[in-house]
């Protein structure tokens, strides 16, 4: 007998074993066996009136070439019993499907791992063949920290763990992380019995953030922190490490009760502040990098992982309340003077200006006080102007050195940046760098030659050139001054500013002299009170049994005696008739 003979009697046993042809099979996976392959299908023999066709790209699995041949037995989804060209409708992919969804709902129930392969990438995470069903495992269950490259775990058999079945959907969610995290939990317990400050491990970088990174120990995380990472200093802990990199860390700090660790990996080098501190010494010049630039200076590299700050003092002689970015640039090279160390606070202050001649030193031999000078205006600020005095060194003309006539907030308008202006030098203090400058003193203060030799206590003659109801305002030549209606008279009912007329002339006591308003405040009250003083002193009192009209008529007289008897004075406009 022959081959094919005997594989056809094996074939029509196989019919024969099952009356197919009597049931609804729609929907249901049968056996069927493999009786011709044409063009791109397999035609199937299930038994039933009709054969079925299967196409090949479902029995390849992955291969170039179809897996089955002639009369080989192979599962089948009846998916249709006829289509339009009379066959039955097959599928081996979803026969797989069938049967692998049977036996992952029997591992899911008893909570069992199952093989599984990676094999495509979709939003969200990736897909996965569970031996004919394809489920989902989310991007965040692919591992315990983040993969940048997933390559490695493509196209490889794996386990997973069902985490959610929904067969009217036929949707399977997997996560490989799980199984990662119950392997790590003995791990963890392993790890925290070696953990001890001082301890050196190896460890993944797990995750890194600005502040520093995570570093998985084997089941248990610790914190690297940016500043223990390099003895020099580090913008971000990228410079140094990445994700996924391993590296060796000592445990600087645990902490049992919180489980905290931190760890440290430039405690596993020499620290080099040993090494720079005992070649170093103040006054010393050194050269260094520009590390890091603040509000309040900068940092500099004077060693490998040795850093001094040149404070924004320290910086400029002459360039002064100005940000330290103006002056250096990160990264840039400089020159400094070591100004002083501290070793308890691990400290070097640095000096920039100090490589350079302080030029307040020789100011004293180039200008002095009341010198006048030509300058350019550097700077306006609310309370005054900036003006260059040499190449280097500027002076401050305050607001209230601007004008003697106008006021400051009108006098300082007059000005802008880069004007050129003459200045005269008011004072020079080298010690606190600081020069006084003026503008108004360039010229002499119109309000003392108005006054003459006016002073306090004088009585003067002034001529009343406004009435108001707070009092008299009186010119004394060409100085205002005020007289308050409290000071119009010793007795209160004549302190009356009605009683007064523009034009008229009065004498009155200088009761004070505002050089800052410009102006004298006068008192008639104070004059009367003064001549009744002196009346009292030269003619007797009022206690010696004269009355003060006795006093006042004797006084009187007297001086009426004395103005008779005086020779006449000749003035200057009758000299000039004659």
């Amino acid at each position: 007998m022959t081959t094919d003979s005997m594989n056809m009697e094996s074939f029509e046993a196989l019919l024969n074993e099952t009356p197919l042809a009597s049931m609804d099979l729609v929907g249901t996976v049968v056996k069927g066996v493999v009786v011709n392959i044409s063009g791109d299908s397999a035609i199937i023999d299930v038994g039933l009136k009709s054969e079925g066709r299967v196409p090949l790209k479902e029995l390849m699995h992955g291969k170039d070439a179809p897996e089955v041949k002639k009369f080989d037995e192979i599962d089948v989804y009846i998916e249709r019993m006829e289509d339009k060209d009379g066959m039955i409708g097959l599928s081996h992919e979803k026969a797989r499907r069938e049967a692998a969804w049977i036996e992952l709902e029997r591992l899911s129930k008893e909570g069992v791992q199952v093989p599984g392969t990676i094999f495509g990438r979709v939003k969200g995470g990736f897909t996965v063949d569970l031996k004919g069903a394809v489920a989902f495992l989310p991007g965040s269950q692919l591992d315990v920290r983040p993969i940048k490259d997933v390559a490695p775990l493509m196209n490889i058999e794996q386990p997973f763990i069902i985490l959610k079945m929904d067969r009217a959907r036929g949707n399977i969610v997997v996560s490989r992380r799980a199984i990662l995290e119950e392997s790590r939990a003995g791990m963890r317990d392993e790890v925290l019995a070696k953990v001890a400050e001082g301890v050196q491990m190896e460890g993944i970088v797990k995750n890194i953030t600005d502040y520093g990174a995570f570093v998985d120990l084997g089941g248990v995380d610790g914190l690297l922190h940016i500043t223990d990472m390099s003895w020099s200093r580090l913008g971000h802990p990228s410079e140094l490490i990445q994700i996924g990199q391993t590296i060796n860390v000592q445990i600087i700090r645990y902490n049992r009760d919180t489980g905290r660790i931190s760890l440290g990996m430039k405690q596993l080098e020499n620290d080099p502040w040993n090494t720079a501190i005992a070649k170093l010494s103040v006054g010393d010049k050194v050269n260094g990098k520009v590390t890091n630039i603040t509000d309040y200076g900068a940092f500099v590299e004077v060693e490998p992982g040795v850093e001094g700050l040149i404070h924004v003092s320290e910086m400029s002689w002459t360039k002064k309340n100005i940000h330290p970015g103006k002056i250096l640039t990160a990264q840039q090279a400089v020159e400094a003077v070591i100004l002083e160390i501290d070793e308890s606070k691990r400290r070097i202050a640095l000096g920039l200006k100090q490589t350079s001649d302080n030029p307040w030193s020789r100011i004293m031999d180039d200008l002095s006080a009341g010198s006048e000078i030509d300058g350019t205006i550097r700077n306006i600020t609310e309370f005054g102007l900036f003006v260059s005095v040499t190449d280097d060194l500027d002076g401050m003309v305050h607001m209230s050195d601007l004008s003697w006539e106008k006021s400051a907030d009108e006098a300082i308008k007059d000005y802008k940046t880069g004007d050129s202006i003459k200045v005269k030098i008011l004072e020079i203090d080298a010690e606190k760098e600081r020069i006084s400058l003026g503008v108004k003193q360039l010229t002499s203060d119109p309000f003392a030659k108005a006054i003459g030799g006016i002073k306090r206590g004088d009585i003067v003659t002034c001529e009343i050139s406004k009435i108001t109801d707070n009092g008299l305002e009186v010119m004394i030549g060409e100085a205002a001054g005020f007289i308050r209606k409290a000071d119009l008279a010793r007795d209160r009912s004549e302190q009356r500013p009605d009683r007064f007329a523009i034009g008229e002339k009065i004498d009155a006591r200088v009761a004070n002299i505002d050089k800052k308003t410009r102006g004298l405040t006068l008192s008639i009250k104070a004059r009367e009170m003064a001549e009744e003083k002196e009346a009292m002193a030269n003619y007797g009192s009022a206690d010696s049994g004269a009355s003060l009209g006795d006093i006042l008529g004797a006084a009187l007289s007297k001086a009426k005696d004395v103005t008779e008897d005086a020779p006449k004075k000749t003035t200057a406009e009758e000299t000039d008739k004659a």
